[in-house]
């Protein structure tokens, strides 16, 4: 059972930038494809970035392409969401999720989800 922890969400204003942090609790994190999702009020979670257990594939969705990077840390068990240029668009819950295999942009593929984390843009 992979247990994930976000962490750095908050309050920026538009144009800024924040950094997402995802904790996962066993070393065999290495192995699992990690994924960044977000959930706005009113809207269907849907897919933000992912990242291969090597790294040396990334997704991302089109909404957030050239503004936001995934990348991720064998040795910490971490995975991270730098987020620039953000917009009001962007204000959801983010959350990171786990799974085993190849690389997918869709929710039903991951089997384990942290428990999210805030991250508000004011115009």
């Amino acid at each position: 059972q992979v247990q994930l922890v976000e962490s750095g969400g908050g309050l920026v204003q538009a144009g800024g930038s924040l950094r997402l942090s995802c904790a996962a609790s066993e070393r065999t994190f290495r192995y699992y494809v990690m994924g960044w999702f977000r959930q706005a009020p009113g809207k269907e979670r849907e897919f933000v970035a992912t990242i291969s257990w090597s790294g040396g594939t990334t997704y991302y969705a089109d909404s957030v392409k050239g503004r936001f990077t995934i990348s991720r840390d064998g040795a910490k068990n971490t995975v991270y969401l730098q987020m620039n240029s953000l917009n009001p668009e962007d204000t959801a819950v983010y959350y990171c999720a786990a799974k085993q295999g190849s690389v997918r942009n869709y929710n039903e593929a991951y089997d384990y989800w942290g428990q999210g984390t805030q991250v508000t843009v004011s115009s």
